[in-house]
């Protein structure tokens, strides 16, 4: 088999491990390499070939799961029929699916780590939000007054949030962030959140 074969073969292998450990792990903080090689359709020796043990592996699945949230918040912006309040709505919903992994991301890293692992993505996230912010100002429809920590600091909810039921409250909920983003004269209603009709 020519190299470039061979490298999109094992290109492809490091992918669907990913995408596999990054599902499993939503289900199971706990699931073992062995399961996680078999879902993925690989070998043991193919997975450790990517990943030298599993720490290695669920730190690249978080690390990509944050650049993946990077680039969404960019592509939202360069689409043509979405402004910015829609986009940030839109990376919200993103956001969310995020969070879902990040809870068995942690869990399965001892605390230290988990912590290290947050502290050295934290600029991706922030700068995206930063971006989708500024574009909003840029429309005249998001204060100037509110930054990435204090949304990021709301979307802290999300790591609270328990499976059942609560979808729907989880929508309203980010519903309401971007609401409370708006400037006063772009609140939903076109009045400010709050006062009588």
């Amino acid at each position: 088999m020519p190299d470039r074969a061979l490298r999109a073969d094992a290109a492809d292998n490091r992918e669907r491990i990913l995408q596999c450990a990054r599902r499993l792990l939503v289900e199971d903080a706990g699931v073992g390499l062995n399961v996680i090689a078999k879902t993925a359709g690989v070998g043991q020796g193919t997975l450790y070939r990517h990943f030298p043990n599993r720490t290695a592996l669920v730190m690249e699945v978080y690390r990509a799961d944050v650049e993946h949230l990077g680039a969404v918040a960019r592509e939202l912006l360069r689409a043509a029929d979405t402004d910015a309040p829609s986009a940030l709505r839109r990376w919200f919903d993103e956001v969310a699916d995020y969070a879902r992994v990040k809870h068995g991301v942690l869990a399965a890293l001892s605390v230290e780590t988990g912590q290290q692992l947050t502290g050295q993505h934290i600029g991706v996230l922030s700068e995206a939000v930063d971006l989708l912010l500024e574009a909003g100002r840029q429309q005249g429809v998001f204060r100037r007054d509110v930054g990435s920590p204090e949304v990021l600091l709301l979307l802290g909810f999300l790591s609270r949030v328990e499976e059942a039921g609560v979808g729907d409250r989880v929508e309203r909920t980010l519903d309401l962030i971007v609401d409370g983003l708006r400037a006063r004269e772009d609140r939903v209603g076109g009045r400010p959140s709050g006062q009588p009709e």
